[in-house]
């Protein structure tokens, strides 16, 4: 039986159990399968339609694309390309860097403009910024990610994307789903697992692997389903989906669920892509085989009564405070005032529509950041050029994709600039962040952390 494969240029060899289970599993496709890992995994993006549509992004890079079965938004590119991610168009938020089978998950999850939709295990922000995208900035996303530390990630790539509908939180997923029962059309519990189906892109995956991983991850896999049942109104529906080949966290969780939760019934997933899981259960597997890597996915809906039991956000700014921060925003945009805005501490953001209540539920971020407090004055954010549009920007810089004067801005340098005032630097008709224009050049504001250095 073999299971060894080159990856790169290290040699890797698949734990035992594991190929023994994937034996089992796969019966006379385990041959196609291990052959499968000495292929290189597709790189792939998503376009982000937010900020762009399939033509200006092709525009916007240097190499061809390759659409993808797994959603329209999905494309896959050369594995030779290189600093994908330092790209101007990246750093405009015109795409996520995902492979392509990633994709699938949100694709079953089918999100819907003006939807109520929870990522309860949402970092690093792949399949939340997909689901975004699909809302069209209309109804909320709320993105959650239990680690601190990893939900500042999500929250960058949030912003990045330019994502104005948002709630960005960093709380038990108990917790969450208690104070926001019924509040959700959809929920996605894409689960920490095992990992199986990345060992093929992530050699690290194998090295933390073992015989016990996953029948320790079902268990906390359960658990975050229990909290997630609670967040789903009657009628929503509830995907649960993974990136491992275990049937014990698969298919066994699967089963589990409708006995655990007969408020729930099983639907069918009808795609383009994958296979039927194992048995008679309608779900969906995808194996490297399959042109992606290794995914799961199980789409519930709820039958059963659940009661909403979200507050309601109060803490909007007074009418004082209002009149101050709509003044800037209409010195740096023309369109309308959002009229719904609240101060946390020294930020002041734009509020998405239909807030729940916020306390207590470990938010880092609701809606966009306006402005930021620096000493006694208060100076834009970032965030809030990435979610406009150039056309509502007062004053705006336009430049080439492959301007040296773009990727200067993009190092953090001053460039040349005439007019006076907060200016959005753009390419393709894109922000990509702003500056203040003085004197025939233009001080940089582009973050400090996300500058190509």
């Amino acid at each position: 039986m073999q299971g060894k494969f080159w990856k790169g240029r290290n040699f890797m060899e698949l734990p035992a159990a594991f190929q023994r289970a994937m034996e089992a599993l796969l019966g006379e496709e385990y041959p196609a399968y291990l052959a499968s890992l000495e292929q290189p995994p597709r790189r792939g993006l998503r376009r982000n339609p937010l900020k762009c549509s399939q033509p200006q992004l092709e525009a916007a890079l240097p190499f061809a694309l390759e659409p993808t079965a797994f959603s329209p938004l999905s494309y896959a590119f050369a594995a030779r390309e290189e600093g994908v991610g330092r790209l101007p168009a990246h750093h405009a938020g015109l795409f996520y860097v995902q492979e392509p089978s990633a994709c699938s998950a949100v694709t079953v999850l089918d999100p819907q403009p003006g939807e109520k939709v929870l990522d309860l295990c949402a970092a690093p922000g792949g399949k939340s910024t997909q689901i975004a995208g699909l809302l069209a900035g209309e109804g909320l996303l709320w993105s959650n990610e239990i680690v601190k530390s990893r939900a500042q990630v999500l929250l960058s790539n949030v912003e990045r994307l330019g994502v104005a509908n948002a709630v960005v939180s960093s709380c038990h997923p108990q917790r969450l789903c208690e104070s926001l029962q019924g509040f959700f059309d959809k929920v996605l519990v894409d689960a920490p697992c095992s990992g199986e189906g990345m060992f093929r892109r992530d050699p690290a995956a194998i090295a933390q692997w073992s015989p016990e991983s996953p029948a320790a991850c079902a268990q906390r896999q359960r658990a975050i389903l229990d909290s997630a049942a609670l967040a789903v109104r009657e009628g929503g529906v509830l995907v649960y989906s993974t990136c491992t080949f275990s049937r014990e966290e698969n298919e066994d969780n699967v089963r589990w669920f409708l006995s655990a939760h007969p408020e729930f019934a099983l639907l069918p997933i009808e795609a383009g892509f994958g296979r039927p899981g194992v048995g008679d259960l309608p779900v969906r597997r995808i194996y490297p085989m399959d042109g992606g890597e290794g995914h799961f996915m199980a789409k519930f809906q709820r039958v059963g009564k659940n009661g909403d039991k979200a507050g309601t956000f109060t803490a909007y700014l007074s009418r004082r405070e209002e009149g101050e921060f709509q003044g800037l925003f209409e010195e740096l945009f023309t369109c309308h005032w959002p009229g719904s805005a609240a101060r946390f501490g020294d930020r002041v953001v734009l509020l998405p529509q239909g807030l729940p209540e916020l306390s207590g539920l470990g938010v880092l971020r609701a809606g966009v950041e306006l402005c930021h407090q620096k000493g006694k004055r208060w100076e834009p954010s970032h965030a809030v050029f990435q979610a406009a549009r150039k056309e509502d920007c007062r004053q705006s810089l336009e430049l080439p994709w492959d301007a040296p004067e773009l990727l200067a801005f993009l190092r953090g340098e001053e460039i040349p600039c005439e007019g006076k005032g907060y200016t959005a630097v753009c390419a393709g008709g894109v922000p990509t962040g702003f500056g203040k224009a003085s004197g025939g050049r233009l001080k940089n504001h582009y973050p400090k952390g996300l500058r190509n250095l």
